[in-house]
């Protein structure tokens, strides 16, 4: 199973296409458009969110709402397209109006223009924008759709907002709860705290990162590999949240919390009744780079937005001069959206890991084979 992406920010429309979905498999564009609708929620948003009202377009790869076996096409519409054609139009268009030299910190402006030398930042954060997440999430949809076959789920909840944090431990069966929160927090108390600190960092013009914990429950023991480093199934679920605009850091269980303990508070005990099993998860569900059998637990740092609209101190790529960084339109914090992006990029390295695996050219093989394993 292969995922690509394509489109920029301010162009028509952004596309994807999966290639090695089985036959079968129910695609069902409501469920996709409510992913799409939560990855625009949540406190702190900026005026984008109400201009674009995303929703999927199937292309092509589905029948009847079954998948055929052929690469699966979709489509999310730029809304706010007819202010931009004239100046992101692949033909001919303006290009000076809307050209950007006051490269923004934090941005992939100074270091993509160097690269791909040009002197109009436009070129480069047109698709470095996290608008392109929008398509990753549709796609992560209909992957989520195919490991919920196999009775695998994906869920997860806002932890911490700037340094607010819930430091509760909740059951895999409450997590869909937080979808229903303005902050996708568990933890009433610590959301109203993070909401107040959110409306002090708009009027200062200021933005808030935080993190993300994300959950894999029904996942079976043995997928990925501890034969080659490129198939560990830590290093690849690290790898996929990593490459998400925004993400600094990820952890899988413990985390960066092993370092601080001694081993025997580290390493989960293991005992057998009918089975082997662990009174602790540790690991987060992975050891040895496989699936353990137990629930996956990783947990993601979004650092803050970095287009502030008070504007930090850079230069002006083409004069040098000191001058204050551009802003375009932003938000004062978008961890909800990072929460669902990251199920979703989640849910995509997953599948694909889950696929190399089991293949299968029908769904109901898929099911079969899984259903065969320990």
């Amino acid at each position: 199973m292969r995922f690509i992406t394509a489109g920029e920010s301010h162009g028509k429309e952004l596309l994807g296409i999966i290639e090695g979905l089985p036959s079968g498999l129910e695609i069902k564009t409501g469920q996709i458009n409510k992913y799409l609708a939560l990855r625009q929620s949540g406190y702190g948003r900026g005026g984008r969110q109400k201009i674009e009202r995303d929703e999927v377009e199937i292309l092509s790869g589905v029948r009847n709402g079954l998948t055929l076996g052929s690469p699966l096409a979709f489509c999310v519409k730029n809304r706010d397209w007819e202010n931009w054609k004239n100046y992101m139009s692949p033909e001919s268009c303006d290009i000076e109006s809307k050209k950007v030299t006051k490269v923004r910190p934090g941005h992939a402006d100074l270091a993509g223009m160097i690269k791909y030398a040009t002197d109009d930042a436009r070129n480069i954060l047109e698709r470095a924008s996290a608008r392109e997440t929008a398509v990753r999430v549709a796609g992560g949809a209909v992957c989520r759709a195919y490991l919920a076959g196999l009775g695998v789920l994906v869920s997860g909840f806002v932890k911490s907002v700037c340094g607010v944090c819930d430091g509760n431990e909740h059951k895999f069966e409450e997590l869909d709860a937080a979808k229903c929160e303005p902050l996708f927090m568990l933890d009433k108390n610590k959301q109203a705290e993070a909401m107040r600190l959110i409306d002090m960092l708009k009027s200062d013009g200021d933005t808030a990162g935080g993190v993300v914990e994300i959950r894999v429950k029904g996942l079976k023991s043995g997928f990925g590999s501890c034969m080659s480093y490129a198939d560990k199934l830590d290093a690849i679920l690290c790898g996929a949240v990593m490459s998400v605009q925004a993400i600094k850091g990820v952890e899988i269980g413990l985390g960066f919390g092993c370092a601080h303990l001694p081993g025997s508070r580290v390493h989960d005990e293991i005992f057998y009744n009918c089975g082997y099993y662990r009174k602790t998860n540790r690991a987060g569900g992975i050891e040895g780079g496989m699936s353990n059998g137990e629930e996956i637990v990783l947990r993601a740092a979004m650092k803050p937005i970095p287009t502030l609209m008070k504007g930090l101190a850079t230069v002006d790529f083409i004069t040098h001069e000191r001058v204050t960084a551009a802003t375009e339109r932003s938000d004062v914090a978008a961890i909800c959206a990072a929460e669902i992006i990251v199920e979703s990029v989640v849910c995509t390295a997953l599948a694909e890991v889950v696929a190399q695996r089991l293949g299968g050219d029908t769904m109901r093989e898929v099911i079969e084979r899984y259903g065969a394993l320990k």
